[in-house]
């Protein structure tokens, strides 16, 4: 059967197709060659995501991104550096440059990225956070829990304060966790926020990813992909800011020795299959979590239009065009 739908909004993606964002050597024509490769996966519109790294870092990163001047580029998501510094929640974030949260130090990577940041992932439970989730409110970004141990007391602090979105919900946590009550099962159940979800069958379990969207529902529920240099590439060695990372034969993207993920190679084409694949959800309504309901998030629009096969017995979603032309 053929379906369509408004082009795909990605909130997540640290690169792509070869191109680390997170590089300070990345070069314009780098960011350019990225977007154009993720438009073959039907990814009109995305951010790009910038993680902890020192102040200069970022703002040559982020120079880049918008020298770039390309149009699938809807703004920056800053994941870091105000997260948790422990092992565990931390991730693949580098600890060296994990900061509390200072308005400050906000205001200069914004100014860095031309007030092109939209998001914003931080810890609750970090010094300042609460302070920053209002100011950041107040002038219309959006902010997201992530990389965080936070008690589910402060994960109602920061959504009282305003955030809005789980960043890759179930994972930059503690391996280990209370049985219950845990910001997991905090997040879960708040209506106020919208889960990000990585839908590879690595980052989430195909039965946690259903209980997951039984629990928030498609409405409150967007796919990312936390594509990294390694998405659509062959597996092998690939860098994320300042660290190695090795992309398997099984499509995980971990960071050798360290027992956790470091992004992902997926993309949002097949997130949508493996979303339905996973939750049983019809294709529609994950094609909506990939594009119109991913955008409403940050207060966007998505952009073009995708036409695709979708077979019901194979659950495989083959794109036959993408227009990135005018509004989705």
């Amino acid at each position: 059967m053929i379906v369509h739908g408004p082009g795909f909004f990605d909130l997540q993606v640290n690169g792509f197709a070869g191109v680390d964002f997170n590089d300070p050597a990345v070069t314009p024509g780098d960011v350019r060659r990225a977007a154009d490769a993720l438009r073959t996966t039907g990814v009109t519109r995305f951010l790009a995501t910038l993680i902890t790294g020192p102040l200069d870092d970022f703002a040559r990163c982020a120079r880049a991104i918008l020298d770039a001047g390309h149009p699938a580029i809807a703004g920056v998501h800053m994941e870091g550096p105000y997260i948790n510094p422990n092992d565990g929640p931390r991730g693949a974030h580098r600890k060296a440059h994990v900061l509390p949260a200072l308005l400050g130090d906000f205001l200069r990577r914004q100014d860095a990225a031309g007030g092109r940041v939209r998001l914003v992932t931080l810890a609750p439970e970090v010094p300042g956070a609460i302070p920053l989730i209002e100011a950041l409110v107040r002038t219309g970004i959006r902010v997201a829990i992530g990389h965080s141990a936070a008690t589910p007391a402060q994960v109602r602090d920061a959504i009282r304060a305003g955030a809005t979105l789980s960043t890759h919900l179930g994972n930059g946590c503690s391996n280990l966790l209370p049985r219950h009550p845990n910001l997991v099962w905090e997040q879960l159940a708040a209506d106020e926020l919208t889960a990000c979800l990585i839908a590879d069958g690595h980052h989430l379990p195909p039965a946690t990813f259903k209980a997951m969207i039984r629990a928030k529902t498609p409405a409150r529920a967007v796919l990312v992909s936390d594509a990294i240099a390694a998405a659509g590439c062959a597996p092998g060695r690939y860098r994320l800011g300042g660290v190695s990372v090795v992309l398997d034969h099984a499509g995980r993207v971990t960071e050798p020795g360290a027992g956790h993920f470091a992004g992902s190679a997926l993309t949002l084409d097949a997130a949508v299959a493996n979303a339905v694949r996973f939750a049983g959800i019809p294709v529609a309504e994950a094609m909506a979590m990939a594009s119109t309901r991913a955008a409403a998030a940050v207060g966007l629009e998505p952009r073009g239009r995708i036409i695709a096969d979708w077979n019901p017995d194979t659950l495989v979603l083959t794109l036959r065009s993408v227009n990135a032309d005018g509004p989705g």
